[in-house]
């Protein structure tokens, strides 16, 4: 605060990579799916025979990425909104929005605020430069009037002249004029629509550098699932249990939920961002049988969705887990989609995470693997 105001420039750390990083940036940014995105579109470049550096907010300081990179070299970032709000001169090749739904509430104040600071991502691209939006996403279609660079569309749900969408059980891309096939959505090998939504901006990102549809198609199949994002943990006495510790606000535990039909015992809690969680109920009497509440949030949240299923008080992970498995049968499944970031008993996600897969390890038998 100090040094704006003596009117010293302040940029962060991507802005400050992206002045050094050589070769062309592909980047990503959106509430959900970021990680997912990022880690599958260098899957893609790699195939298509790219030098690939992947970084930013997925774990790897978009800096370190400098040292060994070379104007081939495509870095692919991924991006938060607290990272744009300290950029300058950052322009991506391709910048990718994959959704905005409400989040980080409790620093951004406002959604169109927190909206803002995602537009950030195109403020500086050109008109040789591309940026991919989700056409389904009403919010993220409106930032197209925004950008001076080439708008690209992806869309689950109908056609679109330039982009990539789903069509009768298959993953199309044209680019205005040649359509081409890239796979069968079936193919596809993670859980739930969302990731068709992130496979798609993938085919986008992929697509718009260059890669050819088989080399997309061979990423996409051989694409393995990011940790801690709806992870398959083990199967006891025939239960389910699926780690989604990413999932840290409202709008992840709704595509949660909506991975799986019915017969969830889902774990909720964590610091709250300011989250409506009343936007759960709908999803709770459907598809929940039990709710879990931990850490700080479990009060607010408890208020929130009263009435809508039983709700079981747990203060800790362990103990919602423990109690998961006490009352679970063959067929059920217990979810760990917080809706809340970590901080209040955790260091991250990712520890949160760890601590939920070594205690469900254990009580299935398995040798410990934090």
């Amino acid at each position: 605060m100090q040094a704006r105001a003596s009117g010293e420039p302040v940029i962060g750390e991507i802005e400050l990579a992206a002045q050094h990083l050589p070769g062309p940036i592909v980047a990503i940014t959106g509430s959900n799916g970021k990680t997912t995105t990022t880690t599958l579109v260098g899957d893609i470049l790699k195939a298509g025979g790219f030098p690939v550096a992947v970084g930013g907010n997925i774990g790897t300081p978009a800096i370190s990425l400098v040292t060994n990179a070379t104007r081939d070299t495509v870095a692919v970032l991924e991006i938060s909104s607290f990272q744009l709000e300290t950029i300058k001169t950052f322009r991506p090749k391709v910048a990718v929005i994959l959704n905005i739904t409400p989040d980080h509430l409790d620093r951004h104040r406002t959604f169109q605020t927190y909206v803002d600071a995602k537009a950030r991502i195109f403020e500086n691209q050109q008109e040789s430069d591309f940026a991919v939006l989700n056409k389904d996403d009403p919010t993220c279609r409106s930032l197209g009037d925004r950008t001076r660079a080439q708008v690209v569309l992806f869309s689950r749900k109908q056609e679109v002249q330039n982009g990539a969408y789903l069509h009768d059980g298959k993953i199309l891309f044209r680019d205005g004029v040649v359509q081409r096939e890239i796979m069968l959505a079936s193919e596809i090998p993670l859980k739930g629509a969302h990731n068709v939504e992130n496979v798609l901006a993938g085919v986008c990102a992929g697509a718009l550098m260059g890669c050819q549809p088989e080399q997309i198609r061979q990423a996409i199949v051989n694409f393995k699932a990011v940790e801690h994002r709806l992870e398959f943990v083990a199967t006891i006495r025939g239960v389910d249990y699926f780690n989604d510790s990413k999932a840290t606000n409202v709008d992840a535990t709704i595509k949660a939920l909506e991975s799986f039909p019915r017969n969830i015992h889902l774990i909720l809690g964590g610091k709250d961002k300011g989250s409506d969680y009343t936007v759960l109920n709908d999803l709770l009497r459907e598809r929940v049988r039990r709710v879990y509440t931990i850490g700080a949030a479990a009060e607010k949240i408890e208020s929130h969705i009263q009435g809508t299923v039983e709700i079981v008080h747990s203060e800790t992970l362990e103990n919602a887990i423990r109690r998961a498995n006490a009352v679970a049968v063959a067929g059920d499944i217990v979810l760990l989609a917080p809706a809340c970031a970590s901080f209040d008993q955790f260091q991250s996600y990712n520890h949160r995470g760890r601590v939920f897969k070594e205690v469900v390890r254990s009580l299935a038998g398995a040798p410990a693997q934090i």
